[in-house]
């Protein structure tokens, strides 16, 4: 495979990655907490777990518009980013009930994958179609000073 190939082969991998992200969090907010539990549900059930009501509204904004950029491909790198915090909450909110889904208030093994989705978003770029390409991550060494001399 010519090194061209390799290349665009990749940007659809990471496109599709960015867009089946995106289209999660759209559905996590609008279906599960906006359609499903209702927003002042979803505050309700942040209040059983003792946090503030208002995280709820902020999470399902957070989620709606993260989603939304990703799909968009707007700063996809940044995004992902930014929505870790939500994603440790969830997998914090089901680290009690086990490792499986099915466990009785679902387990944690699908925040902790969507944690490790954006990390390799956040680490792979934007991918093609993106509106709004995002600059490399600066704490990462670029791929050449990890070459070895000869």
């Amino acid at each position: 495979m010519s090194n061209s190939t390799t290349s665009s082969s990749t940007a659809y991998g990471v496109l599709l990655l960015r867009v089946s992200l995106g289209v999660m969090f759209i559905a996590h907010s609008l279906v599960l907490k906006y359609m499903t539990f209702t927003l002042a549900g979803t505050a309700q059930y942040f209040e059983s777990l003792g946090l503030p009501a208002f995280l709820a509204y902020a999470t399902f904004f957070a989620e709606l518009i993260g989603g939304i950029l990703l799909v968009l491909g707007v700063q996809s790198r940044w995004v992902a980013l930014a929505l870790l915090p939500v994603l440790f909450g969830a997998a914090w909110v089901h680290i009690g009930n086990g490792w499986v889904f099915s466990s009785p208030g679902g387990g944690w093994e699908y925040p902790l994958y969507l944690i490790v989705l954006s990390v390799a978003q956040a680490l792979l770029g934007d991918g093609a179609y993106a509106l709004s390409p995002s600059s490399r991550l600066s704490l990462l060494p670029s791929p050449a000073s990890l070459k070895p001399a000869i």
